[in-house]
């Protein structure tokens, strides 16, 4: 990905820098050559040259650009589990992602984890990203799934003779979780994404309660991940398959939505992120009659959200890392509306918006392996930054306003907001 060659000073604002402490008011950052050199107050910024490019953050916030953690660009408008492999050939699915990665990118997260790819898109995704063919986020790639046959993602009956190969790798035993890791390996992949539980859209057979994988496979595909410096994330809803996933060495958890006090304990002797999607299950209850939802989904729906929002709180209360990522692409949940993911966990949850700006912006790029490049405005890391008109620590749903955006800059150029005219041949 191209990044500037030249300085540009952002100030007037708010610098909120994700690590959770207090906003410095009258604040500046500067950027040079694509990397933040300068955080602080305005009255301490060095002298600056002739030709630097200042941006007016309007006494509003400067922070870093968002990181979507669970991040589905291949998912559309789903309203059946058909709709997840077999409605649209892999050419139209590849179209639509790039649309839903360039909206993502105009909504200020300037960096992405997939939480589950169609097809390899997410791969090829990443490469047409980084190499500037396409706008959207940093992204770390996944790609098909895998679990275990008859599990929640298993949901094709036989009697239809239909693969499913282009959204889930079924397995039956460790050597399969093996065969699965392994194709995944050869298609470029970072992230092995499986899915030890059920979930509550499958009220039936898997719900919340189900595991849909052994611990035999689950090691197994962590083994194998593992060796080939690859990551292994799981949907984790079930008490036993959090703990399952834990023991297994799982370098994330999707959901984590029924922690008791025996997991959350090796939660945080491993310091395993989770990322939990919340606002999904609001959506779902909130749409679920719209779309067909049977009551007992509704209902199942609303176990996970309380489940899942009393996990997070316990979670980040005794010192755990939490994620923001919320499953949207699905016809309730829908792509561009990632902000209220943040809004929801202060409202509902009881988040500090100090705290889900952490968790949305340094947490996010820890998760993605690179917080040491993005996530936080800090001198050397690169100029990944959200420029919002308004104070976002007052009132977080600015967030979800687009029109706000004076400018989401990556690498120190402006791809997006208001800015984005003023600098539309910086760089090119």
């Amino acid at each position: 990905m191209k990044i500037a060659t030249t300085r540009m000073l952002i100030k007037n604002g708010q610098v909120v820098d994700g690590t959770g402490t207090p906003p410095i008011t009258d604040g500046a950052v500067l950027i040079d050559d694509g990397s933040i050199s300068f955080v602080g107050k305005t009255t301490e910024l060095p002298e600056m040259a002739s030709d630097t490019t200042e941006i007016d953050a309007n006494g509003g916030t400067i922070m870093p650009g968002l990181v979507e953690a669970h991040f589905h660009p291949t998912y559309f408008n789903v309203a059946a589990l058909e709709d997840l492999d077999i409605k649209y050939p892999v050419e139209y699915v590849t179209l639509l992602a790039s649309t839903n990665a360039k909206l993502a990118l105009e909504c200020g997260y300037t960096a992405a984890r997939s939480g589950g790819s169609l097809f390899n898109i997410d791969v090829w995704m990443k490469k047409a990203i980084e190499n500037d063919l396409i706008s959207g986020p940093r992204l770390a790639a996944s790609g098909r799934e895998i679990c275990g046959a008859g599990g929640l993602m298993d949901w094709n009956p036989e009697f239809r003779k239909i693969g499913m190969e282009g959204l889930i790798l079924l397995i039956n035993g460790a050597d399969e979780a093996r065969a699965a890791v392994r194709k995944l390996l050869k298609d470029g992949v970072e992230w092995v994404k499986t899915y030890p539980t059920g979930d509550a859209a499958a009220a039936d057979a898997n719900d919340h309660h189900t595991l849909c994988m052994t611990f035999d496979e689950m090691h197994a595909v962590v083994e194998t991940a593992h060796n080939h410096n690859m990551k292994v994330t799981g949907h984790c809803r079930a008490t036993e398959g959090i703990k399952n996933a834990l023991l297994a060495g799982y370098d994330t958890l999707e959901h984590g939505t029924f922690i008791d006090n025996e997991t959350l304990d090796l939660l945080l002797a491993r310091d395993v992120p989770v990322v939990p999607a919340l606002y999904f299950e609001q959506a779902s209850i909130d749409r679920g009659v719209e779309f067909g939802m049977s009551q007992a989904v509704i209902d199942g729906h609303k176990e996970t959200l309380e489940g899942g929002a009393e996990s997070a709180r316990r979670i980040l209360a005794a010192g755990g890392r939490v994620g923001m990522g919320g499953d949207y692409g699905f016809a309730w949940n829908p792509h561009g509306d990632y902000a209220k993911e943040l809004e929801f966990f202060v409202n509902y949850v009881g988040f500090k918006p100090l705290d889900v700006i952490k968790c949305a912006t340094q947490t996010g790029a820890e998760i993605m392996g690179r917080g040491e490049e993005f996530g936080t405005l800090t001198p050397g890391k690169l100029g990944d930054v959200l420029v919002v008109d308004g104070d976002v620590v007052s009132d977080i749903s600015l967030l979800q306003d687009r029109k706000r955006f004076i400018a989401v800059i990556q690498g120190g150029i402006v791809k997006s907001g208001q800015a984005r005219g003023i600098f539309a041949t910086q760089n090119s």
